[in-house]
């Protein structure tokens, strides 16, 4: 059986550092890119973005975070290029007021201390025990920094801007996973569960000691739910390395 293609919709301030598990976890099943999603301020425009990095065919889209909000808009915008999807630590719901509050908040903070956004968003991110390992850490850190304080702006206002999914969910029609961190502070599992509910036959999956960077946080864990979402089967996983990725030059 040929599998097609993965390709990663990153979240807000993050680059394929994230994904460095995931990519060698899979790289026996499937070839995986990671999409630039800092150039635009827009949803619809970071999905024109994605499609125009997106290999040819049908792909196996995977959306954490922000990168899922940009998935749903794929699917809005051509259906036809997804194969399969799976949403990791997002939800299809509009941003709240309160939401646009804190973002314009941070949006602020960083003109003048873009440090002082990350250390502000570290704790919400993951649990209090993986903050506290520096590696998993300095990830983060490393990521929001490459990615900049003009993309975060970008980021921000696309999130901010975005549409209410959930009346689109009953559309889509191709095979749909959706993982949760049962100690997900950004994301409520209700809202993951209400994502999952919407979409015909999606499959959850709830990471149990996991904040919002499941795929840093509990690597494996992922891995073999994408593993199984992409391969229709439950399989024994090749051992990879999941140690962090070098810091980047």
């Amino acid at each position: 059986m040929t599998l097609p293609p993965v390709f990663v919709l990153p979240g807000l301030l993050e680059d394929a550092a994230a994904f460095h598990a995931v990519i060698n976890g899979l790289a026996d099943v499937a070839p995986v890119r990671v999409a630039d999603l800092t150039n635009s301020d827009s949803i619809p425009a970071l999905a024109r973005d994605a499609l125009e990095q997106m290999p040819p065919g049908p792909v196996a889209l995977a959306g954490h975070s922000m990168g899922g909000y940009v998935a749903l808009e794929i699917l809005r915008q051509a259906p036809e290029r997804v194969a399969r999807v799976a949403f990791l630590n997002t939800h299809a719901r509009p941003d709240s007021p309160e939401s646009t509050e804190n973002r314009r908040r941070l949006l602020a903070l960083a003109q003048h201390d873009f440090q002082a956004v990350i250390n502000t968003l570290l704790p919400k991110l993951m649990t209090a025990e993986h903050v506290k390992q520096s590696a998993l850490a300095g990830i983060v850190t490393t990521m929001a920094l490459a990615v900049g304080k003009e993309a975060f702006a970008r980021q921000q206002n696309a999130i901010i801007g975005r549409v209410d999914s959930r009346p689109h969910l009953a559309a889509i029609r191709c095979p749909a996973l959706v993982v949760a961190g049962r100690e997900d502070q950004l994301m409520p599992l209700e809202w993951l569960e209400e994502l999952a509910r919407g979409i015909r036959g999606a499959r959850l999956v709830v990471l149990e000691g996991c904040g919002h960077m499941a795929p840093i946080e509990k690597p494996r864990e992922v891995i073999a739910a994408m593993r199984e979402w992409l391969t229709g089967r439950s399989e024994p996983m090749p051992e990879f390395p999941v140690e962090a990725p070098p810091p980047a030059s």
